[in-house]
């Protein structure tokens, strides 16, 4: 992988970090706290969705970098790298329904459940750091 291609890469996990960042104190509000914060709630909702994306966006790029075909979903996106060796399978099934919340995030504003989302943003922040590291492993040793 060429450096520059590293360092779209290693652009996008800032993103993440970024994103990561702005939820954090977000974890720690009560169901009732989050709902009545119209303000931090739209923002988290865009801050999961930034996250979202940008995995998304590595995925395809590590994905064809190592030559294998990207699949037709994100969803499928995950599991494929976690099929490369780039993730484990385990935090690649983990990570895998995020694609799904980034899809309602982006399409079904009306009908996202908040307690479904507050829970989101605390999985992503189990979650995503594990990602974090793993893409950089990858990078550092290579395929």
């Amino acid at each position: 992988m060429s450096s520059l291609e590293v360092a779209v890469v290693r652009r996008k996990l800032g993103h993440i970090v970024a994103a990561l960042d702005a939820l954090r104190p977000l974890a720690a509000l009560t169901p009732e706290e989050y709902r009545a914060r119209l303000y931090e709630r739209k923002a988290a909702e865009r801050f999961l969705q930034e996250a979202i994306e940008a995995a998304l966006d590595v995925n395809a790029h590590l994905l064809v970098e190592t030559g294998a075909p990207v699949p037709d979903d994100y969803y499928s996106g995950f599991i494929a790298m976690g099929d490369a060796g780039i993730l484990s399978p385990d935090l690649a099934r983990r990570l895998a329904p995020s694609a799904g919340l980034r899809s309602r995030l982006v399409h079904e504003y009306d009908t996202l459940d908040d307690d479904r989302v507050l829970a989101a943003i605390r999985t992503a922040l189990e979650q995503y750091p594990r990602y974090i590291q793993a893409i950089e492993t990858h990078l550092s040793t290579g395929p």
